[in-house]
């Protein structure tokens, strides 16, 4: 008897698959390295991106929440819970009171500095562990053809070592 084609469903399950392996290695990786989950690198990297000092180009709260594919109480929480640790600061909209944007601190960038090396090893292994199971490895090859493009000219902003 013949297997049947794989489906949609059957190909979103496996991407999933992937995901979900992928996230727990490097939540494994930046706990145990940096006592940092995977989702507080996630906040660190985006807001790390943001231009410095320019305050329209800064993330409102919402914002960082759709950029995270998160709700707004669970970014709120994640937030927080940054903040608590000295990783990030809150401030005011200068030109409007009832926004608030969210910034990484000196401290912040220190520890995404750190991780970031941590963060790269764990996604190659797990990929490189993937790409052994038959029904990941095309998956796998899609994300390694993704990462030989030209990545856009942006740097991270530089940490202040003081």
């Amino acid at each position: 008897m013949t297997r049947p084609v794989p489906g949609l469903a059957q190909s979103w399950c496996a991407l999933s698959t992937l995901h979900d392996r992928i996230e727990a290695h490097i939540e494994r990786a930046l706990q145990a390295e940096h006592a940092l989950s995977a989702r507080e690198f996630s906040v660190l990297t985006v807001l790390d991106q943001q231009p410095e000092g320019e305050e329209n180009d800064h993330f409102r709260m919402n914002e960082l929440a759709d950029a995270l594919s998160l709700s707004q109480s669970a970014t709120t929480r994640l937030v927080n819970r940054l903040e608590d640790r000295g990783l990030l600061s809150r401030f005011l909209c200068p030109t409007d009171r009832r926004g608030i944007y969210t910034d990484v601190t000196d401290e912040g960038r220190r520890l995404l500095a750190k991780a970031r090396p941590t963060n790269d090893a764990a996604l190659s292994e797990a990929l490189a562990e993937a790409e052994r199971r038959p029904v990941l490895a095309p998956l796998v090859e899609a994300v390694r053809a993704l990462d030989a493009r030209p990545a856009p000219a942006r740097e991270p902003r530089p940490v202040d070592e003081n």
